[in-house]
């Protein structure tokens, strides 16, 4: 079994188990054989990606996800503070939850991302199409990540995409009416639909790669 495996398996089960103290020690080990961005790109990502999955089997529960995000958050913000230079370099980016303040989806993909190397605005639920549009327009937002938990403000999701239009904003929507129905997300023009997190990170890695 090779190192990387090796710190994988070690970081999960530290992070199932909620010893932060354990995971940031494997971190640090692995960061002494690696580099601070590989650590964050890989070995943590990957192994969100894993619990994540797990969560979507039926084997963990939706706590042990949330805290594993929030923990590797910690860890790396202490390796990729906000203003390091080693921290992915990107279009600028923000999360929210539109018209409702059901929050907890959000903070675990919000956790994942930023434990992945990424940086984003955190714009909180309860979000209005105006409100939105204005704050996305005026932070020059270039990838919007947007939750939903009902159908009206799903549908409502095409307005701000039109609004939107001349800043070539990406939107990723996810929540319940997406999962629910699978088309709803091409019905209401967003860029890209996911699940959980993990689907979160493939899709702003991807969008990332595009040169948004």
């Amino acid at each position: 079994m090779d190192k990387q495996t090796i710190h994988s398996k070690g970081f999960e089960m530290a992070l199932l188990a909620l010893d932060q103290s354990k995971a940031e020690s494997i971190i640090r080990k692995a960061v002494g054989e690696g580099s601070p961005m590989d650590v964050a790109s890989k070995l943590v990502s990957d192994t969100l990606h894993r619990i994540g999955e797990a969560w979507e089997d039926g084997k963990l529960a939706l706590s042990q996800v949330y805290m594993s995000g929030v923990i590797c958050e910690a860890i790396i913000d202490k390796l990729l503070p906000p203003a390091s230079p080693l921290r992915m370099d990107q279009p600028k980016m923000a999360i929210g939850v539109f018209e409702d303040y059901h929050l907890l989806g959000k903070r675990i993909i919000y956790s994942t991302l930023r434990a992945s190397g990424f940086e984003l605005m955190d714009l909180g639920g309860g979000l209005k199409t105006d409100h939105l549009v204005r704050i996305v327009q005026d932070e020059k937002i270039k990838i919007l990540l947007l939750s939903v938990l009902m159908l009206p403000s799903a549908l409502r999701v095409k307005e701000v995409k039109e609004k939107l239009a001349d800043a070539q904003v990406k939107i990723v929507v996810g929540g319940a009416p997406f999962r629910l129905d699978n088309q709803l997300w091409l019905e209401v023009g967003a860029d890209a639909c996911g699940k959980d997190s993990a689907d979160a990170l493939e899709i702003v890695t991807k969008l990332m790669g595009e040169k948004v």
